[in-house]
């Protein structure tokens, strides 16, 4: 459990594929890679029309990758791996034959808002603030850009991005299109996502499939640009401003 969990139900060719760990659901390596892999297998599996990730428990949907593991970084190749945790997560979403709804019932923060972004159709509650804090810390959101700006946009990456001690709400989230609906409570959410999962899983598996191609048509290029924004990620983790910002932040 240190790794935190991730498990896979599959009801009525549904997977609902849910991930938890102590530190308000954030990442360790080993649980992105395990994520990925799961993408990857269900991709595959013919029982399956649809996917839903949530996460557990009823506050943070995502606090990104683990603090832990990026203190501990000393090294470039340590911090292109740790940063490629994430990349790879989201070319497995991208790639993935199966449509994916994301089920945001609180917080997301980093890589948390990545994951929302790389879904292809997100619900979410009125909880679900979303912030982009990594230049506070002296790197940047380089791995989750890509999904974020192809889902919100370039002005609303930018103001996420350069406004970075700021959470924006729910509202503003749907607004510039992460999000396509808000509601309340999560018994609402969880209601919605079960209609419209029970929706997609009954339409044609084919036309499921080729509109996933369309929805991420042009993206072929990202299995390269993702690694490449990991270097760049690795890199300034290593830097003397990053280093003491972290330790500000530890302490």
């Amino acid at each position: 459990m240190s790794n935190g969990s991730l498990y896979t139900h599959i009801q009525n060719n549904i997977a609902t594929v849910e991930f938890y760990h102590q530190a308000s659901n954030s990442f360790p390596s080993e649980l992105l890679e395990r994520l990925a892999k799961e993408f990857k297998k269900l991709s595959a599996n013919d029982d399956v029309k649809v996917i839903i990730l949530k996460s557990e428990k009823d506050t943070t949907f995502c606090a990104g990758a683990s603090f832990d593991e990026l203190v501990a970084i000393q090294d470039l190749e340590e911090g292109k791996r740790f940063f490629s945790g994430f990349a790879n997560v989201i070319n497995e979403m991208r790639k993935c034959s199966k449509l994916i709804i994301g089920r945001i019932q609180g917080k997301a923060v980093g890589g948390g808002v990545g994951l929302a972004a790389a879904c292809d159709y997100c619900l979410a509650t009125l909880q679900a603030s979303i912030k982009l804090s990594e230049l506070t810390i002296g790197i940047g959101p380089f791995v989750i850009e890509p999904a974020v700006k192809r889902k919100m946009g370039l002005a609303a990456f930018s103001e996420l991005t350069l406004d970075a001690t700021s959470w924006q709400n729910a509202y503003w989230a749907k607004e510039k299109g992460l999000y396509a609906k808000v509601f309340e409570t999560i018994k609402e959410l969880d209601f919605e996502v079960d209609v419209l999962a029970n929706k997609l899983s009954k339409y044609n598996p084919e036309a499921l499939k080729e509109l996933k191609k369309a929805l991420w048509e042009g993206t072929d290029y990202w299995d390269e640009l993702l690694v490449k924004r990991a270097e760049i990620s690795g890199k300034l983790v290593l830097s003397d401003f990053t280093k003491n910002a972290l330790l500000k932040f530890k302490k």
